[in-house]
């Protein structure tokens, strides 16, 4: 029986302890973050300056290089008639064009020694910005997991301390967990992870079309970067908020909604998000509240993410046993019968439905938009 009981104090310190010692990790983790960022603008003025040399090493280059053609021209026509010249010119000939080509082999040896420092501040700045990113990263997801262990775990002592529930309810938070841990992987994979490999793969093909190209397709491909930066703020935003609006808890679900679509406006200045409510507004179980916000959510980034829309409409309509979601775009659409079963957005959908013994229908059309209908029973039994 002494094996079965719960020190709760000793299961307290524990937990202090973990949250402490992730909150130093932050704390290091951001630490490194500054550095990195300090040392990124230090060899990014450093790189400027080896590309401005060069540009003058090249300038003074092609001045030498047509100094000393002339030059060799008149070596060779002193070679030729040399009983027309003087001694002294005769030498003069040959020392100047010697000097010019000492002078000229020496400047693109320097040339040469500039362009591989340049390459390899490119390739440590690339590193740089992708050690930046990663911490800045996690410095977001510890701070997630610190919070949702302060916040939605703060009661667990105390329900540990009924005997007769402990064991399911611990076999419940396992599950919760690991769901959740499922979804932000899911998530994470689809999102900022394809993203940030993305960035990294055109950053480290920038220099190459420089090269091969010239400057007007690697400042094109430049700005396709920026663009999958801005994608990639938006996808981690939208990760960090997907934990857990405290409007949601607050307010309700239409509260939460009104917000969350008002940040995705704010954010995708190219789309116009619509929201409406229709009957009479109302509080019922969180588990359904929280299942409505994540299913609007997701359909709606779907659509961000995959149809390429102008405008976005979210309905809800309040019946009386009956909760009808109807999330509505007018982009490029898709055909239902080819969409892949390992869609992760879609079976996160399914998933939260069955769960609440509701009911998804999906209307797609290429060209046409697509149209989702969530439908949940209000009251769930047990």
């Amino acid at each position: 029986m002494r094996n079965e009981q719960i020190d709760l104090k000793t299961l307290d310190t524990i937990f202090n302890n973990m949250v402490r010692a992730m909150g130093q990790s932050k704390d290091d983790i951001y630490i490194i973050s500054e550095q990195s960022r300090v040392n990124y603008e230090q060899m990014k003025a450093e790189l400027e300056q080896v590309k401005r040399e060069i540009a003058i090493l090249i300038k003074n280059n092609d001045l030498l290089e047509e100094q000393s053609r002339k030059s060799r021209s008149h070596l060779a026509t002193v070679s030729r008639d040399f009983k027309r010249y003087t001694e002294i010119e005769v030498r003069e000939a040959y020392e100047g064009a010697n000097d010019l080509r000492l002078e000229l082999s020496m400047n693109e040896m320097k040339e040469k020694q500039l362009r591989a420092r340049r390459d390899d501040l490119e390739r440590r700045l690339a590193g740089l910005l992708d050690t930046i990113e990663r911490a800045d990263q996690l410095v977001g997801q510890v701070s997630s997991v610190i919070n949702y262990l302060t916040s939605d775990l703060k009661n667990v002592g105390e329900a540990l301390e009924d005997a007769k529930h402990k064991q399911n309810f611990a076999i419940r938070i396992i599950e919760a967990q690991e769901e959740e841990r499922k979804r932000l992987s899911r998530d994470i994979h689809d999102g900022p992870a394809q993203m940030l490999a993305n960035v990294l793969l055109r950053a480290g093909l920038i220099e190459k079309i420089f090269n091969q190209e010239g400057k007007d397709f690697a400042i094109k491909e430049l700005q396709h970067l920026r663009e999958s930066v801005r994608s990639t703020l938006i996808e981690v935003r939208r990760v960090i908020f997907d934990l857990r609006p405290m409007d949601l808890d607050d307010l309700g679900v239409v509260p939460a909604l009104k917000k969350y679509l008002s940040i995705v406006n704010e954010y995708e200045e190219d789309v116009t998000v619509e929201f409406h409510s229709f009957g009479k507004e109302e509080r019922f179980q969180q588990n359904i509240e929280v299942a409505v916000f994540r299913l609007v959510q997701e359909a709606v980034m779907n659509a961000l993410k995959h149809g390429k829309p102008n405008s976005i409409s979210v309905k809800i309509e309040w019946l009386r046993d009956t909760l009808n979601v109807i999330v509505k775009d007018d982009g490029i659409g898709f055909d239902v019968n080819e969409v892949k079963e390992k869609s992760f957005g879609l079976i996160g959908m399914r998933e939260r439905i069955d769960l609440l013994k509701g009911n998804m229908k999906i209307n797609s059309i290429k060209g046409k938009g697509t149209m989702i209908l969530f439908q949940l029973p209000l009251k769930i039994e047990a």
